[in-house]
């Protein structure tokens, strides 16, 4: 009996630790299911036109441009929480672009996370998005990229702490989060949904800011939303009724947002006012709309009912007098505002969602909704850092969080003071 229970429990260790190991040993070989049989790179209008488009959708430049530099050339800095990832070159350059690719080795990059030589990319790259795209497309974006002039820009090297500095190592992490694959398409569904959720799930990221993370920096799958790693910026989710699900909403309201940055309902601001400027307003109004009706067709939880908050009476007192000399004239005294350039409070999700970081940050630095085709010169709102105090702006805040039928909990001045210590984007 004791030499079968000690040979049961050898065997089940042996599995333990040979299933990861095989696992990960897997993940350094090349296997014949990775590819895909590639379309003629002719280099036609067409096809370079699609991938420029899809370049738009998946907003390549804006990682891959420093600020001030040659679009495409690289050398933007990404900051993680394991240190800082500088963006390469995508220009034909021979030594530091992608001059010496080929259309196998871009799709394996967008496919399968894996780089010209083999070596495992960085997931600051999204490959675990655009492993959705197929073939075609990812030789179209190929195609568009051949047409970029060569810039000699040498490639920044990554400032990643030890051990994550070990590239063999993402093996690991690639068993845990990755799997390969293009996007399915859902026979029960119409062909605008499945755009839609090609888009949103593929080439635009989404999931990228607005799934939550593991402390490796695994995606948790779903849209549910999350704190934006270092920019501490609140991505909210697109799965709650009481966050930023747009379950309710109309559908034209949700592709003005995209296409304009503004809506009856709301406006972008922070890194989705990046993504709208720079990416989602270039893209066809059916596009949208297929994305629009897929995000609104996602399932919503919610959350029950919340009680009125009663404020403090200092708290009550101090907000209503900065909100009647700070913000009425914009957002109205009953928080209607006047939209879609100046949105309402009451009722609004971004004040009224758990989290208070995103009103928070915006009432210490402002911002602005992008210039876009349908809003070139956006109103914004102005920074208050340097006229109100971290207790002022807990209570105004707090008292935008508690009024008009809003009923979520006051802020504190702590929480104020740790978020103007973030470095503004």
């Amino acid at each position: 009996m004791m030499k079968s229970m000690k040979r049961f429990l050898l065997i089940a260790l042996f599995l333990l630790l040979a299933i990861p190991a095989l696992l990960i040993t897997k993940e350094f070989i090349h296997s014949p299911g990775d590819d895909a049989v590639g379309v003629p790179i002719t280099g036609s209008a067409v096809q370079v036109a699609q991938g420029k488009y899809l370049s738009l959708a998946g907003n390549c430049m804006g990682c891959h441009t420093v600020r001030g530099g040659t679009p495409y050339a690289g050398g933007r800095p990404i900051s993680t929480p394991f240190g800082t990832i500088y963006s390469p070159n995508l220009t034909q350059d021979s030594a530091s672009g992608l001059g010496k690719w080929s259309a196998d080795d871009f799709w394996q990059a967008l496919h399968n996370g894996k780089s010209r030589d083999g070596s495992f990319l960085y997931p600051a790259f999204p490959y675990t998005n655009y492993t959705r795209m197929t073939r075609p497309d990812s030789d179209a974006l190929y195609a568009y990229f051949k047409t970029l002039a060569p810039v000699a820009q040498e490639n920044l090297p990554n400032t990643l702490r030890f051990p994550y500095n070990q590239r063999p190592l993402l093996a690991a992490w690639r068993v845990l989060y990755f799997t390969p694959g293009t996007q399915p398409v859902d026979a029960g569904k119409s062909a605008e949904w499945n755009r839609g959720a090609y888009l949103v799930e593929g080439p635009g990221h989404c999931s990228a800011c607005h799934a939550s993370r593991t402390t490796l920096g695994g995606s948790r799958g779903g849209l549910d939303g999350g704190l934006i790693p270092v920019l501490d910026w609140y991505a909210p989710s697109l799965t709650s009724s009481s966050e930023a699900g747009l379950g309710d909403w109309q559908q034209s309201h949700i592709v003005d947002l995209l296409q304009t940055g503004i809506s009856a309902r709301g406006a972008v601001f922070g890194p989705m006012a990046e993504v709208v400027g720079a990416s989602l307003q270039h893209l066809s109004t059916p596009d949208l709309q297929a994305m629009a009706g897929y995000l609104k067709s996602l399932p919503q939880t919610s959350e029950p009912a919340l009680p009125p908050v009663v404020l403090d009476e200092r708290t009550q007192r101090l907000g209503s007098k900065l909100y009647e000399q700070h913000c009425v004239n914009c957002h109205r005294a009953d928080g209607n505002g006047i939209p879609p350039h100046y949105p309402p409070l009451a009722g609004n999700r971004a004040i009224t969602m758990a989290s208070a970081i995103n009103p928070i940050r915006i009432v210490l630095n402002g911002g602005f909704p992008p210039s876009t085709g349908g809003n070139p010169r956006p109103y914004g709102m102005p920074p208050f850092a340097a006229v109100l105090s971290d207790d002022e702006v807990a209570a105004v805040v707090s008292y935008t969080r508690a009024s008009w039928g809003n009923a979520r909990p006051a802020v504190t001045a702590f929480e104020v003071a740790r978020n103007r210590a973030v470095p503004g984007d």
